[in-house]
């Protein structure tokens, strides 16, 4: 049987990114080309003929946002009959977390800005990014129980009241805080350092304290789990 088809495939980037005072922020981009022309929108676009998925939405992350990142992963498929108003787009979406410190977001080709905004304060979004957004909001909760991406957004060096911060900013959720200290230092992955952190408002500083990757990635090739349920 003969089939005929008039699919178009997109990609787009959902880049997460986090500092105590602001919580969970997402990178997007304003739209200067219809559809949704002024709205804000995920980074992304059509993948050409002569790429891979991964490599369009490097380029798309690039062209439209001035951001270079490494690795993303691939968070789902989203294809409704209806998403696009100009025909029938799968987009297939890419998800990271990065430091907005560490990203100057710098609007370019169909963009005309482009900006790192919070969770808590999203604007109106082209297309169905909210729907996207939302979903790898549930992706990054799920995944950091069982995997310590949490640390990629903190600095190399943190207190350990930062980490409490992060887990219960992306949770949603009050943590009992003695116990998650325990079980954090039971993983042996994350070490207290003989360094201060800048003195504060709240009273006398505590120590530092830095993730140990190496030894994070030597357990895991032993068969460590990292098991995060706080």
């Amino acid at each position: 049987m003969k089939i005929k088809q008039e699919i178009y495939i997109t990609v787009d980037a959902v880049l997460f990114g986090y500092s105590r005072e602001s919580g969970i922020s997402v990178l997007l981009i304003k739209r200067k080309i219809e559809p949704f022309i002024h709205k804000w929108a995920l980074p992304g676009g059509f993948v050409q003929d002569n790429e891979s998925l991964e490599d369009a939405v490097m380029r798309e992350l690039n062209e439209e946002a001035g951001v270079k990142i490494n690795y993303l992963e691939q968070l789902y498929t989203f294809g409704k009959p209806d998403r696009d108003p100009r025909a029938r787009v799968v987009s297939v979406v890419y998800f990271g977390l990065v430091k907005p410190d560490s990203y100057k977001p710098l609007a370019s080709t169909d963009a005309e800005d482009a900006a790192w905004f919070s969770m808590d304060h999203l604007p109106k979004l082209a297309f169905d990014h909210k729907s996207i957004i939302l979903t790898a909001l549930e992706r990054l909760r799920g995944k950091i129980t069982y995997e310590p991406i949490g640390f990629d957004l903190l600095p190399a060096k943190f207190p350990f009241s930062d980490l409490e911060k992060l887990y219960i900013t992306v949770l949603g959720r009050e943590l009992d805080r003695r116990n998650f200290k325990k079980k954090v230092m039971n993983l042996g992955i994350v070490e207290e350092l003989d360094e201060k952190a800048p003195v504060n408002s709240a009273g006398r500083p505590g120590n530092l304290y830095k993730f140990n990757r190496d030894k994070y990635q030597k357990l895991k090739r032993d068969g460590f789990s990292f098991e995060m349920n706080a």
